[in-house]
């Protein structure tokens, strides 16, 4: 029996020593719980958002600036007009016209099960003499087209960086359709608005 006792103390003595050991081999896990998301939020903050920040006013720029070059002749210099005797730009001026829809615009968001809208008030911007009789005279088809085209939207798609030039140009190009080819050159979205 003297045999037992003296080995029974053997297993608790080995015992100690592992609890010591186990806290030891725990801070390493213990530290990398801590530290993760300490780590993660600094690389956030101070590397992925302004890099992210300066891709999309860089490439915000890009896109009005590059729309503003193409147009202005680029690098700062006006615009050239367009000089001619009257033909299809009409009075020799080469001044653009600008023509306002007669009402806002508003549709149901898609996806949305008509709980989301848009509501746009559009101005067709173009060189030809006739634009303001023909965008009147074709106010509720325009209208009718704009509706169609912005109705098809869905929220992730207004939400995309340069979602309205993308717009502007389906726009551009469906108001063509109505109006004759090459009559409607910009479009400007004087309002704006998903609620």
């Amino acid at each position: 029996m003297s045999d037992k006792k003296t080995e029974a103390p053997k297993p608790a003595d080995a015992a100690v020593p592992a609890a010591g050991g186990g806290m030891k081999a725990m801070l390493p896990l213990i530290l990398n719980i801590v530290l993760m998301p300490v780590i993660a939020y600094v690389m956030t903050v101070f590397v992925l958002l302004p890099k992210i920040n300066s891709a999309g006013v860089a490439a915000h720029a890009k896109t009005e600036g590059g729309d503003a070059a193409a147009e202005s002749g680029g690098h700062g210099e006006p615009a050239k007009e367009e000089k001619g005797g009257g033909g299809k730009h009409g009075g020799g001026a080469g001044g653009k016209t600008s023509v306002p829809l007669s009402a806002k615009v508003l549709v149901n968001v898609s996806g949305t099960a008509g709980t989301r809208y848009l509501l746009a008030q559009l101005t067709l911007v173009g060189t030809h003499a006739e634009l303001k009789d023909s965008v009147e005279k074709s106010d509720a088809q325009l209208r009718d087209v704009a509706s169609s085209v912005l109705s098809a939207k869905t929220i992730a798609d207004l939400d995309k960086p340069g979602s309205r030039n993308l717009i502007r140009t389906e726009l551009i190009s469906a108001f063509n359709g109505v109006l004759g080819e090459g009559r409607v050159k910009e479009i400007y979205f004087t309002d704006f608005a998903i609620q």
